[in-house]
């Protein structure tokens, strides 16, 4: 008798640790004429306070026939090798660095060492590259952990009982971000180191994370303000190309995954959500109704 009882106690807590799990980050309930689709908006890091999931995400995903994610990272993992070696590595035999005036290299190269990195250990990688670790690298800095990010928490919840589904490819995400001429990458770095130096990327990793812990409607409203009005090369290209270009054919993809299925599920980066050209507005204009949960 006594296995039993200790079974129906642990799930007794199981469910009270659901039913506190915080809200975090957006959650939308999108509807059509039969179906209903679930979506949630991530974050690409996390720590382990964030699991278990809050129950209504927790409950969408376990029922779900499909989940949707921008990219399926446990898929292939050698497929983002790949795509990362074509389009963020300078090629073979290439100037890289060398090809900057030597003012202009050694400004870089100093402001490199200010943040403890070996301008020699990085200078295979195309700025656009170095950039993005960069973040990452301040992401660390606060405590958050990719490997335990939102979407591939969702993911090892699906695996193996619903269809992981991915909006885009590793590939095409590396292409679009090496898109950019070659000089424009040079000014993105730059203007990425400059944010370092003065604490602004720090803060406003800060401000996202905390939005998301917080599910704060008003502060990621906030955020969407700030990024409309950033006129930087880089917030020029992360409002225009990382997030604009992007969202319309998301939304294009989850009004097709929600006229074919019910009750799936769409987790995308939590920015893609916001503002005027967000996915949930896009959703709306194509006739879908859109509820936002939290």
């Amino acid at each position: 008798m006594r296995r039993p009882i200790i079974v129906a106690f642990l799930g007794f807590v199981l469910m009270a640790c659901q039913a506190l799990a915080a809200e975090r980050g957006a959650l939308f309930k999108v509807s059509g004429e039969k179906h209903t689709l679930y979506l949630y908006g991530t974050i690409h890091a996390g720590k382990a306070g964030y699991y278990p999931l809050e129950a209504r995400i927790a409950k969408a995903v376990a029922q779900a026939p499909t989940l949707a994610l921008e990219v399926d990272m446990g898929r292939d993992p050698g497929a983002a090798q790949a795509a990362f070696r074509e389009h963020g590595l300078f090629a073979p035999g290439s100037a890289g660095y060398g090809s900057l005036p030597a003012a202009r290299r050694q400004r870089l190269e100093a402001a490199l060492t200010r943040q403890g990195i070996d301008p020699a250990a990085v200078a295979p990688m195309r700025p656009w590259m170095l950039a993005t670790m960069l973040a990452v690298a301040d992401v660390a800095k606060l405590g958050y952990d990719p490997a335990l990010g939102v979407d591939a928490h969702l993911a090892q919840l699906a695996r193996g009982k619903a269809r992981i589904a991915e909006l885009e490819s590793v590939h095409y995400q590396a292409a679009l971000l090496n898109r950019l001429p070659l000089e424009t990458q040079w000014t993105v770095l730059e203007e990425t180191l400059a944010h370092m130096a003065s604490g602004r990327q720090l803060r406003e990793m800060r401000e996202l994370f905390q939005a998301y812990e917080r599910a704060d409607q008003q502060a990621l409203e906030a955020i969407a303000r700030r990024i409309e009005a950033d006129d930087t090369v880089s917030g020029k290209f992360v409002r225009e190309v990382v997030l604009e270009e992007r969202n319309g054919p998301m939304a294009d993809k989850l009004a097709a995954l929600l006229a074919r299925e019910d009750n799936a599920v769409a987790a995308v980066g939590l920015l893609h959500l916001l503002g005027k050209r967000g996915v949930p507005e896009l959703l709306r204009q194509r006739g879908l109704t859109v509820e936002r949960l939290y």
